[in-house]
Order: structure tokens, then sequence, then C-alpha cells
């Protein structure tokens, strides 16, 4: 009587011809396939690594967003202190300094910042020979602009005075009496 435990041979009387002249063959992938697919998994990876990278041009404007939204924070805790406050940039990024700031205390909102792409180089461009911008405690303050640039990129930001800080138009040319780069 044939059983289905795995080793017993089966009975002449129960295979067919057909089948029992075939190989069997053993389930699973070679090794060549996986490769294949290891290889195909690997380059799309790669592509889209590539493709989500960011250009210099992005990672500036990026800077440039970020730097705004740090002026007009600086901007608030000088009108908020009544005291005042003024930016300055640092080879590897930007600080505040003005009368009852401190940057070292936990609390410290306006910290010492480092710029978040190595190679960002400032320059004030107005109010002409400014090497810190002045953020308060007035409303109004004078016009002023700063260039930043990532190698061959750059970007202004500018406040005409009463408005916020933003990232300014490159069609826009430069306010009469900015300095040029």
């Amino acid at each position: 009587m044939p059983t289905s435990v795995a080793g017993s041979k089966p009975s002449r009387s129960n295979t067919h011809p057909q089948l029992a002249k075939r190989p069997l063959r053993q389930a699973g992938f070679t090794l060549i396939e996986l490769l294949v697919v290891l290889l195909i998994v690997a380059l799309a990876s790669g592509g889209v690594t590539l493709a989500l990278r960011d250009s210099q041009a992005q990672q500036l404007e990026r800077e440039a967003q970020r730097l705004v939204a740090w002026l007009e924070a600086g901007r608030a805790q000088a009108r908020a202190s009544a005291s005042a406050i003024h930016w300055r940039s640092r080879p590897d990024g930007f600080e505040f300094v003005g009368a009852g700031l401190r940057p070292n205390h936990p609390d410290a909102v306006l910290r010492p910042q480092k710029w978040l792409q190595p190679g960002v180089q400032v320059q004030i461009m107005a109010p002409t020979q400014a090497q810190t911008l002045q953020l308060g405690p007035e409303a109004v303050l004078p016009a002023q602009t700063l260039e930043l640039r990532l190698g061959e990129h750059s970007v202004r930001i500018g406040s005409p005075g009463l408005a916020p800080f933003a990232v300014l138009d490159p069609s826009v040319p430069a306010p009469p009496g900015t300095r040029q780069p």
C-alpha cells in the first residue's frame, strides 16, 4: 500500500510514465537571478538619491529663508525687550549681540547659529560700511540689505525699514546707495 511519507518510494502502478522520466526541479531562485534583482534595486535607489539631491541654488534659497526667520525673531526680541539687538556674520554662521542677551544660557532664543551648508558667505550691502544689521528696538529702522553667496549663486535679503525682512527678487535692481559686490 503506497504512503505519502517523504522518502517512501511510489509504486510503479500509481506513477505516470511521463512524470517518472522528468528530473525533479528544486524550488527557489538561482544566485544569478538574485544578483540581477539586487543590481536593479541598487541602480534604482542610486538614481532616486541623485534626483532628490539639492542644487546649490536650492540650498542657498533654504538658507536665505532660514535667515529671514531668524532676523525677524531677533527684531521681535529687540522690540519686546526694548533693547538694541544687532545681527552679525561669523565665518561659520551668525550671532545676535546686544544688551541683555545671554547667548549661552539654556533658555536663550537668540543663540549663535551655524550655516546649514558650509561655504556660505555674507556681505552687508546696505547701509554701506555696516558690519552688523540693526534689529531694534525702534519700529522704523534704516533700509538694510545683505547678500548670501554659495559657490556661484547669490541671493539678497532685505528690509526697507518698516516692513519685515524678506528674500528679494533677483530681477529687481539693488536700492540706491547699496554696496556692489
